[in-house]
């Protein structure tokens, strides 16, 4: 009989970069030390975010006993599904008036990405067996390429999204992709505070981009991962979605409410669903209802609620739209005074980029070898492709943080 596991070949998987960076500044003592790379917005004094009168509702919720910790529904609470909805394409979106507007909530944005994937996997293009391509931008979020291909999707691409030389959206590049795509492609698109650069497409741009992929039949998959947090009003980071509906478009849009809640713990997300009759989508949501039973069946509800409660109420949604504006306007002030400081020492290139671009990433353009300068001779950790999370500057550690970097960028590498 046989004492060895039948595990014993399983090989282990490597440490991800983002946990190896956050190692190496865990064990580093140093007491200048920075971490550039969470992935959290962080208040002044480096606590993670949270409203304080979002942190009331949790309170008057656990004290009313009316709730019960009885399973939501598989496709979630209604009255949560039907705010997001609202939220991210209006009131009066022709396609909610319609009937034609649908959404499932999900474990976070990453359960409505896999979702989606499993509902383009089996039911995309005619009811085939389809394995893409699905088209991402370049750079990206790492994780979102092995999302797709864990639905089994192997067919994954990128197209051209930044122009390293001019630190700005490289949307001529963007657009010729696009018009090279194979028809019926699924393309990612961020609708605002792309990651990790920060840098979305003008509305202008937005309708060049809508152009293009209907004259392709290229099916739009959009994140909407911190709705609110770019420009500081959710309708206005929102409108590229609501553009592609009023054209038509058929859509599906990964919600995510953990930064512009503060409901990181929660895993509320949600996946929306745009198409062409009610009928489809009556169709669309039950085999997306059959997927939630194999993944994780029932979606947790604290965070569905306050979501809920706060857009229902018209005193709570004027403070978090508030809230929305105060952290975005702060972003912007840390944004300035980085430049700011690099200007006035003297630092080479052109540092306009930091400010032109929204929400938490800041694509610094910084090289590998910059960014590794700054973890081993300053003690400032962030990814290899120098994007930051701006929220994780504060006046305790910016003047520090932009000395580091002039230092990185004039020291002979």
């Amino acid at each position: 009989m046989s004492t060895l596991s039948v595990f014993i070949e399983t090989p282990t998987v490597p440490l991800s970069p983002k946990t190896t960076l956050l190692a190496a500044y865990t064990t580093d003592k140093n007491f200048n030390k920075v971490y550039l790379g969470a992935k959290e917005y962080l208040t002044e004094d480096g606590r993670c975010y949270m409203f304080p009168f979002i942190w009331k509702i949790k309170l008057r919720m656990a004290d009313d006993p009316t709730l019960t910790s009885r399973y939501l529904p598989i496709s979630g609470f209604p009255e949560f599904t039907r705010s997001a909805t609202e939220l991210a394409l209006g009131q009066d979106s022709p396609a909610i008036i319609e009937n034609r507007a649908g959404a499932i909530q999900t474990v976070g944005r990453s359960g409505a990405v896999r979702l989606g994937a499993e509902l383009l996997r089996q039911w995309y293009n005619v009811n085939m067996a389809w394995c893409g391509p699905v088209c991402l931008s370049s750079p990206c979020e790492d994780s979102l390429a092995n999302t797709f291909r864990a639905a089994g999707i192997t067919d994954v691409r990128h197209y051209h999204y930044w122009d390293p030389e001019k630190q700005n959206l490289a949307v001529e590049k963007l657009l010729e992709d696009l018009e090279k795509a194979p028809e019926l492609a699924v393309i990612v698109l961020s609708a605002s505070a792309h990651c990790p650069t920060g840098t979305d497409p003008s509305q202008d741009q937005w309708k060049l981009i809508a152009q293009v992929m209907m004259k392709r039949r290229l099916f739009p998959f959009f994140l909407l991962p911190a709705q609110g947090l770019c420009s500081g009003d959710p309708a206005q980071d929102s409108w590229p979605l609501r553009h592609f509906v009023s054209l038509g478009q058929e859509l599906f849009c990964a919600q995510s409410f953990s930064h512009n809640f503060g409901l990181y713990g929660e895993r509320t997300g949600c996946l929306l669903f745009v198409l062409k009759e009610s009928t489809t989508l009556l169709a669309v949501q039950s085999q997306a209802e059959n997927m939630v039973r194999t993944l994780w069946s029932h979606p947790p509800g604290i965070g569905a609620r306050v979501v809920t409660t706060v857009l229902n109420n018209p005193a709570h949604l004027a403070e978090w739209q508030e809230g929305l504006k105060r952290i975005v306007e702060q972003g912007m002030l840390v944004r300035e005074r980085l430049r700011e400081k690099l200007r006035v020492l003297g630092t080479p290139g052109c540092w306009d980029h930091l400010t032109q671009q929204a929400g938490m990433y800041c694509y610094t353009g910084l090289t590998g070898k910059q960014v590794d300068f700054l973890a081993k001779k300053k003690h400032v950790y962030l990814p290899a492709d120098g994007c930051l999370n701006i929220s994780a500057l504060n006046s305790r550690n910016l003047d520090y943080v932009a000395e580091s970097i002039h230092q990185a960028v004039t020291c002979n590498l």
